[in-house]
């Protein structure tokens, strides 16, 4: 065995090398199982997360554009955002109409008295805690104020306590002292603060501010409202009301003095329209691209081809086939019902979205209308889009979430193989170990035994030739 690691030292044989070699012969097939399913199982896993991650993306985005007034083209202006600002949702209709401010709404504020001592003044000086109680529409904020509380303690404890319920507490600071100053998020006539109990807070406090409503008028109708912000008084319109209008005179002290009216418009605006269509081809691109990214067949430079982890999965397939049917489906009550309309194309090859600009500017002339609906409503293409996508996204029971749970139990699986197969390995080796070195030893004992009685023959053949 010339060449070869002498390993046994009774025999001269490379039984290291035989044990070896017999267990590889058991271990190669069931390893090299082993590791393919567990390639397969981790790449596998990998693109499913991927498109997990992409379809979630996806349909994140569809409930944004849902929400939003991204297809209707309208946007909401205002002549002087000095006075009041404004935004136009989905429900809105084209025109302009005058506002009016004349009055802003105002929350109701107090004053407690002024303590000399400043914010560390002690206002509590019993050795029992006291009650400060805030009344405001007919319900109670009771604050306990402890023994020994300063002023800035019982603001503290205000605004922990009940800033969730619209009421907060300041500290006035000047020459004379502290005072504590308290107000309210609501506002309007009725919403007024009165403060009593037994922590003494209450004697010397003042008013600050009487609560009002806001008054306004829209193309001359006077209104009320109990917030700066008005919603529903113009259809889809929200309106927030930033100051009182200027008087048309100066110095008109008359009790209803004419003032500057605020145009406030909508109108249908085809760059904002073209605007949210793309963001829609954006993000339906953007899931597409993912999934070719997965499913792709790659052909190389010498002709043969690749194929991507995800080719001709029938998941894949199933779920390109339910969003591009969605997207193919007409929609819509107007005249035009789908996007090829528009001048949006599909790649015959890729799959991917593109405006026709030529195309969509002819189209958004006189059809501008039929795109919020096509896209919008129970019955719209977002709505249908995020059906149709519902049973592969679902957090735990979706067909990909299952996948992915099944892959991961496969790669669990498999380590518990992969532990058995090295145990089982580990015992043979041990076994087949021990057989060749009982074989190396008996073949020593032997070699010995052969040595013995060569030298006694040897011996007994050197007599005779000397006799």
């Amino acid at each position: 065995m010339a060449g070869s690691t002498v390993s046994g030292i009774g025999s001269n044989i490379d039984t290291q090398s035989i044990v070896t070699s017999l267990v590889n012969a058991e271990k190669v097939p069931k390893q090299t199982q082993i590791n393919t399913a567990s390639q397969k199982a981790t790449t596998t896993l990998s693109s499913i997360g991927k498109i997990q991650a992409a379809l979630d993306v996806f349909r994140g985005a569809l409930d944004s554009m849902t929400a939003s007034s991204s297809f209707t083209g309208l946007t909401g202006s205002s002549s002087d955002e000095k006075v009041a600002t404004m935004t136009a949702s989905n429900t809105a209709s084209n025109g302009s109409f005058r506002l009016v401010v004349d009055q802003l709404a105002q929350p109701s504020k107090l004053s407690s008295a002024t303590f000399a001592g400043g914010t560390s003044t002690v206002v509590n000086t019993t050795d029992k805690p006291t009650t400060l109680t805030i009344s405001q529409s007919g319900k109670n904020y009771d604050v306990s104020i402890p023994s020994g509380a300063t002023l800035q303690q019982v603001r503290d404890s205000i605004n922990t306590q009940f800033s969730t319920s619209g009421l907060s507490a300041n500290i006035l600071t000047d020459s004379n002292g502290s005072r504590l100053i308290l107000t309210s998020t609501t506002m309007g006539v009725g919403s007024d603060l009165t403060l009593s109990g037994t922590s003494g807070l209450d004697v010397g406090a003042t008013v600050v501010d009487t609560p009002q409503d806001a008054k306004y008028s829209i193309d001359g109708i006077p209104a009320v409202s109990k917030s700066n912000t008005i919603t529903g008084a113009l259809s889809g319109v929200d309106i927030k009301l930033v100051s009182v209008s200027a008087l048309k005179t100066a110095g008109d002290t008359s009790t209803n003095p004419d003032r500057n009216a605020t145009l406030i418009t909508v109108s249908t605006n085809n760059t904002a329209l073209k605007s949210g269509v793309k963001g829609f081809v954006d993000t339906y691109n953007a899931l597409i691209t993912a999934m070719n990214a997965e499913t792709k067949v790659t052909t190389n430079a010498d002709g043969s081809i690749t194929a991507a982890t995800l080719t001709s999965d029938s998941t894949m397939r199933s779920l390109q086939s339910a969003i591009r049917n969605e997207f193919n489906a007409l929609s819509g009550t107007g005249t035009f019902k789908s996007l090829a309309q528009f001048g949006v194309t599909t790649d015959s090859s890729t799959g991917l979205l593109s405006i026709n600009d030529k195309k969509w500017d002819a189209a958004v002339k006189t059809n501008s209308a039929d795109i919020n609906s096509m896209f919008t409503g129970d019955n719209g293409m977002l709505a249908r889009m995020k059906s149709a996508t519902d049973d592969y996204a679902k957090a735990s029971t979706g067909i990909l979430a299952t996948r992915s749970t099944t892959l991961s139990d496969t790669l669990k699986d498999l380590t518990k193989q992969q532990s058995s197969l090295d145990e089982r390995m580990t015992l043979l080796t041990n076994s087949l170990s021990a057989k060749y070195n009982a074989m190396d030893t008996l073949v020593a004992q032997l070699r010995q035994q052969s040595t013995s009685v060569m030298t006694t023959l040897n011996a007994l053949n050197n007599v005779k030739s000397s006799s």
